[in-house]
């Protein structure tokens, strides 16, 4: 098969023909002409219209063939429509005024979900703000072409994305389990933000949000969202306070017995904080051996395996009495970590409970943030939001892809 075949079933060129393929300096040049009886097509409208002259040769980088690079070369042609004006005709395997084929853009944009972009750069012999450009199209594209009008579930949480506490609010899809919209910080700010990315539409229908406790978001989820938005609560984020309560009483206990017995809490962090069923049989032993004791750590430890059953409850009645007498326990305990967690549960109590109604949690985003954070490894960190919420949106949105009528060389 010649060259000159490849080319034309790679780009599907009907109304052009391949009139030669020259190497010229260790690269291959193709250049395309009109079929002589051929119409231009409008690059506005997309109708047949007749042509009015021809510009000066354009080049367009293509795909390398077999390592090789390869250029395009063709001078378009304009047309008369007496609906759009005078314009420049629309061209297969060209977009605007970018100085790459569309097979380009499509390879580059689908090598960058895998790699960084300075690595595909450096893969196809191109610049950095060449792939960049590439993978913006594609996101671009993709964030006017997809639709949000089903959204029901939405998970909420928050990412660091360097260091010296700085973070990103993240908005996921639950159901399809992508990205939806993310922004700089994690107050009321970022949070409407992304809802007004999302559009008003998707603000005034009824929702439910999944978040943690965290007082900026409610705020936002309350006050601009529908009245009968429902928000759940995340079991992940009540459990992780929950910990850091008994370990801040393992803490306290072990300073206070420091002195007469240094040893006894020393290294027994996670005797306290691991689930029953997964600690070791040295590490059962020993957690036996300190139960003994009466410590407030066991107290901690007590409370935070009861309330656990919680989420085994079969109804909302029985979750609500539940937590009443475990409330009842908690505050009674005199260890004020539990007792200022316990304050909390019940501050958010109807968050909590909204479990029942929808037994959802944030584990899948918890699962997408993890992806979030290597490709942020993969890239060494990203110096702007834009590059950040360039490539996630790139890697985690699930966007429409533009549909080309070309070949695709991946």
């Amino acid at each position: 098969m010649q060259v000159e075949s490849i080319v034309k079933r790679t780009l599907k060129l009907k109304s052009f023909r391949v009139e030669k393929v020259s190497e010229i300096k260790d690269r291959l040049e193709i250049t395309i002409v009109a079929r002589r009886r051929s119409l231009p097509i409008c690059s506005l409208c997309s109708k047949k219209r007749p042509r009015r002259d021809t510009l000066h040769p354009r080049r367009w980088r293509h795909v390398k063939l077999w390592g090789i690079e390869t250029l395009i070369t063709y001078s378009p042609r304009r047309v008369n429509c007496p609906d759009c004006g005078i314009v420049v005709e629309k061209i297969p395997w060209s977009l605007g005024k970018s100085s790459l084929s569309l097979p380009l853009i499509d390879t580059l944009q689908r090598m960058s979900k895998h790699l960084s972009f300075n690595d595909v750069a450096r893969l196809f012999g191109v610049s950095w703000n060449t792939v960049r450009a590439s993978v913006k199209q594609a996101v671009e594209f993709g964030l006017a072409a997809r639709s949000v009008g089903d959204l029901l579930y939405i998970g909420v949480d928050e990412i660091a994305s360097r260091k010296g506490h700085t973070y990103v609010t993240m908005v996921y899809d639950l159901t399809e389990k992508k990205l939806l919209a993310m922004a700089p910080g994690r107050n009321e700010i970022s949070l409407y933000k992304c809802f007004q990315e999302l559009g008003k539409s998707l603000m005034n229908k009824p929702l439910v949000v999944c978040c943690d406790m965290w007082r900026p978001y409610i705020k936002i989820i309350r006050e601009d969202l529908h009245p009968e938005t429902t928000v759940v609560f995340d079991k992940f984020h009540i459990i992780r306070n929950l910990l850091r309560a008994v370990d801040e009483v393992r803490r306290e206990e072990y300073h206070e017995k420091k002195k007469s017995n240094p040893n006894l809490l020393k290294r027994t962090r996670y005797l306290w904080l691991k689930n029953p069923q997964n600690l070791k049989p040295v590490e059962r032993q020993r957690l036996g051996a300190l139960e003994k004791l009466n410590l407030k750590v066991n107290r901690a430890y007590l409370l935070k395996e009861s309330l656990r059953e919680f989420w085994q409850c079969e109804s909302r009645d029985e979750g609500e009495k539940f937590l009443r007498k475990w409330f009842w326990w908690a505050t009674h305990s005199r260890l004020k970590p539990m007792r200022n967690f316990a304050w909390s549960v019940r501050k958010h109590q109807d968050g909590i409970l909204s479990w029942f109604d929808v037994p959802i949690s944030n584990g899948a985003v918890e699962g997408m943030n993890g992806k979030a954070k290597a490709v942020m490894r993969r890239a060494y960190g990203f110096r702007t939001f834009e590059m950040l919420r360039l490539a996630l949106l790139h890697n985690l949105g699930k966007l429409p892809e533009p549909k080309f009528n070309l070949h695709k060389f991946l």
